[in-house]
């Protein structure tokens, strides 16, 4: 006797947990996006070059003598290329012994949050990173006063259009301040946010800017660039499941020749700003920036044989980062390159030594036999 109708079958339920991990993406973007003011949301096909541009030049004297030629001034616009956008694919798998230990929303569902967790970190510490190459600075005592600099500098920059700014701090520079104002924070995409920050524009908390720094620019000035994960005919291929935008595309598959429950999935989402000499970089004067490292993940899982390589985040900048793993026979590294030797798992640290006090940051891996 056949099953009967309108049975909810484990494939439904697995679908309805790839459209709650979708929707929920869909929405931790979405808030950010409102925060940012971001009005450009832009699909482009992996391998496009994303270029950002500023702009130099020479003003020429302007006390210009009666029936004298007016020298011409001479502007130009470069083109500076940031990055080449591509479709990330991250793919995790949850052992049966795994779901029968821990039971399935531990083993599997907690995962995914975790998961999620870590592409939007990849998203922010790429956007943190350029912001920071921007070519305006301001500096001030304090952070009121650093900020107030910061805004004045984008009045200039945009002084012919009436510009909505955007600013991005550490919280603890904004601590002592924020615990004793009358100030209602909000959250979006892993973040604090607050409109109206002391009548400046809206400020966005996160420990990726570093201590000290201030980061602002116009939100008009902000693109989001993405590869629809349900479009360039992907979709004639593969079986994802998207959001409306396809800002992230996920697919859950159980394999029964290894007894392990799959997730893949797949995002290429840049947040970029498209003028660099838009971007204001603040300096609160009276802070000395605290020495961290940060890695570009917080997990990884590697294939027996296979690579996976992260990278390094130092304050101050450039520092040199020492790599290690507590248990080579699992996994090994080097200069962010995870190897994966046998299955099981592994701490990876990365540590910077600073007025001979060392800094780390660690990542789990998780070494899987091939498929």
């Amino acid at each position: 006797m056949g099953a009967e109708a309108n049975l909810i079958k484990k494939a439904d339920l697995a679908r309805a947990r790839e459209i709650d991990f979708a929707f929920r993406f869909e929405d931790g973007i979405k808030k950010l996006i409102e925060a940012l003011g971001v009005t450009r949301k832009i699909p482009k096909v992996a391998g496009t070059t994303l270029k950002a541009y500023k702009a130099t030049g020479l003003l020429q004297d302007g006390n210009v003598a009666e029936g004298a030629l007016i020298p011409l001034s001479h502007y130009k616009v470069q083109a500076v290329t940031f990055k080449e956008i591509t479709l990330k694919k991250w793919r995790k798998a949850t052992s049966a012994e795994a779901i029968v230990e821990r039971g399935y929303d531990q083993a599997h569902d907690m995962t995914m949050s975790a998961l999620m967790k870590d592409v939007q970190k990849g998203i922010k510490v790429d956007f943190f990173n350029m912001l920071a190459t921007g070519t305006g600075s301001a500096t001030g005592a304090t952070f009121q006063a650093a900020i107030a600099q910061t805004w004045g500098q984008l009045q200039v920059l945009f002084e012919d259009t009436d510009i909505d700014a955007v600013y991005f701090m550490n919280p603890s520079d904004v601590a002592d301040y924020l615990s004793s104002a009358q100030i209602s924070l909000q959250n979006a995409f892993g973040m604090s946010y607050v409109e109206n920050f002391i009548g400046l524009g809206t400020v966005i908390f996160n420990s990726y800017v570093p201590k000290g720094k201030i980061y602002g620019t116009a939100k008009d000035n902000i693109v989001l660039y993405y590869i629809p994960a349900n479009g360039a005919d992907l979709d004639l291929a593969f079986d994802f499941t998207t959001d409306a935008t396809g800002y992230i595309g996920i697919h859950e598959n159980a394999k029964y020749d290894n007894m392990t429950d799959e997730d893949i999935a797949i995002s290429g989402i840049v947040l970029f700003a498209e003028r660099l000499d838009g971007v204001v970089v603040g300096t609160i004067s009276s802070v000395t920036p605290t020495p961290s490292v940060t890695i570009s993940a917080d997990a990884a899982t590697v294939e027996v044989g296979e690579t996976h390589t992260v990278t390094a985040t130092t304050v101050p900048a450039g520092e040199t980062v020492t790599w290690s793993s507590d248990d080579t026979d699992v996994a090994t590294v080097a200069a962010g390159v995870i190897t994966g030797v046998a299955e099981g798992t592994a701490t990876v640290t990365a540590s910077i030594t600073v007025g001979g006090t060392s800094y780390t940051d660690t990542i789990e891996v998780t070494v899987v036999e091939g498929i």
